[in-house]
């Protein structure tokens, strides 16, 4: 993708053990002799290409069919249909990426490349910057990447905040049947403008409800919520708009 201290602080481990774990691996495949590599250097204007012209196919063919990618915050992915989707995801939604090699070194059939990244959004505006490691293998198809890590420059909750939304609902069951199962009310607020999504109710008084929400876009979360399909939802819901109490994160 969180929302307290004790995940920030989590993060921050998983990533130290990450990087810790690269440079195992970097050394592993980069034994003494290894020399750099031009070739492999300039396979970031390749990338580039694929995901900034929008051919996820010429991305997927950069990898072995077997590759792991290790995004950050999420669970480790294999193969190319997983590579389909991570960044297939990315091209739809019109992200175009500046990569930078620092270091690319090979030795006998495998190398390994280290850079940097800028992620742009469709406007144009940045919208992450990060450092990745690849290992890389020299297969009957060319140099192909066979691992894949990446992980972000900015804080854990950069552009992100939280906003809770307490009320009272006609009917407890049908607002949670809403939250739970395909298709359910959290979808709805991830296509506008909403991250992690938690669900509360009140013991003493199952008709009070409440939503902690981490919002990335808020004009986006605003928009909806003020929309007749907003309006709509909130009404299908049983919310009882005269009991509604909005408040957002003090930073």
């Amino acid at each position: 993708m969180r929302n307290s201290k004790h995940v920030i602080d989590d993060l921050t481990r998983e990533l130290q053990i990450v990087a810790i774990l690269a440079i195992v691996v970097l050394a592993a495949c980069a034994p003494q002799g290894a020399q750099p590599s031009p070739e492999l250097a300039a396979m970031s204007e390749r990338w580039e290409e694929g995901l900034n012209g929008g051919d996820i196919e010429m991305l997927a063919n950069m990898y072995t069919a077997d590759a792991q990618l290790m995004p950050p915050n999420s669970p480790m992915m294999q193969g190319s249909d997983a590579v389909r989707a991570e960044f297939g995801e990315m091209i739809e939604d019109g992200f175009t990426a500046d990569l930078e090699s620092l270091d690319a070194a090979v030795s006998g059939d495998l190398g390994y490349r280290v850079g940097t990244y800028t992620i742009f959004a469709p406007d144009d505006s940045a919208v992450d910057t990060g450092k990745y490691i690849e290992l890389w293998r020299k297969t009957a198809a060319g140099w192909q990447i066979t691992h894949d890590i990446w992980n972000s420059d900015l804080a854990a909750d950069a552009g992100k905040t939280y906003v809770n939304f307490t009320h009272k609902v006609k009917d407890p069951d049908v607002w949670l049947a809403a939250w739970t199962g395909p298709n359910s009310r959290r979808e709805m607020f991830a296509e506008n403008g909403a991250g992690e999504i938690k669900v509360f109710q009140s013991p003493d008084d199952p008709k009070r409800v409440g939503l902690l929400v981490e919002v990335t876009d808020m004009d986006a979360m605003m928009a909806w919520l003020n929309s007749p399909e907003g309006a709509a939802a909130k009404a299908e819901d049983g919310v009882i708009d005269s009991s509604l109490i909005f408040m957002t994160e003090v930073k």
